[in-house]
């Protein structure tokens, strides 16, 4: 059963502070990931890393850049994360491997995603957990854009026809305006007044952006905590189902 699991980049770092890792949060999300790394894919997000350099220079999903010292300061800053995942995983003897977008993605001119996904299939197959962050990568007409680590979950899941998906959040759930977890989204109008913005620095759309993204998927989605991650790998379905 393939499961592809986001960490995201406000869980496993300090958002309002460039390049800063929550050392204990990614430590309890690496515990949780050593206890059930069969047949897993992972996506981490960016964080301080890649959201603070990307908005210096005025990139986003759909606003690209050709200043080649943009390209490799966004990129470079988001393979650092990387690296300090895979050290955290690699301590508790998962066999994760990095694999970078910007080497294998692209987006034609409407902004339409192409990633191959063979690699992590093959990967996965031999034993390995690859693991794969949001990055910046080649857009025709754009030179390159952010790719969300949201596009990519949702782009691994059709490849992979992942049995299950799960987005770990600062939050338990997606919320409703009084702060409790909203169950179960099947519609975005069923949550539309309840979405806003991001909080801290995000150029990829927030929780709305996660939500719409996941609502196209053929597979029900969970949205959850870092306190609940241990229960999803387990198989439950804690927070918000989106479906």
């Amino acid at each position: 059963m393939t499961t592809v699991l986001k960490l995201g980049g406000s869980v496993i770092t300090d958002k309002d502070r460039a390049e800063t890792v929550d050392g204990a949060a990614l430590d309890r999300a690496a515990d949780a990931v050593a206890r059930a790394a069969d047949d897993l894919v992972i996506v981490h997000g960016g964080g301080s890393f890649g959201h603070h350099n990307a908005e210096a220079y005025g990139v986003s999903t759909t606003e690209g850049t050709h200043d080649i010292e943009g390209v490799t300061e966004i990129h470079a800053a988001m393979k650092a994360l990387n690296g300090l995942v895979l050290r955290r995983l690699h301590d508790r003897d998962v066999p994760a491997v990095p694999v970078h977008p910007l080497s294998a993605a692209s987006r034609d001119t409407g902004g339409e995603l192409t990633l191959p996904a063979a690699q992590v299939a093959t990967l996965r197959a031999e034993g390995f957990v690859p693991v794969l962050h949001g990055d910046v990568v080649a857009h025709r007409g754009e030179g390159v854009t952010v790719l969300s680590g949201d596009e990519i979950v949702t782009s691994l899941a059709r490849s992979l026809d992942a049995e299950r998906v799960g987005l770990c959040s600062t939050v338990p759930g997606v919320l409703d305006t009084d702060g409790d977890v909203i169950p179960r989204i099947d519609r975005f109008e069923d949550a539309a007044e309840a979405l806003g913005g991001a909080e801290s620095t995000d150029v990829s759309g927030g929780m709305a952006g996660k939500v719409r993204t996941l609502l196209d998927l053929p597979t029900p989605a969970s949205v959850f905590g870092l306190d609940d991650l241990s229960a999803f790998l387990a198989g439950e379905t804690p927070g918000t189902t989106v479906d």
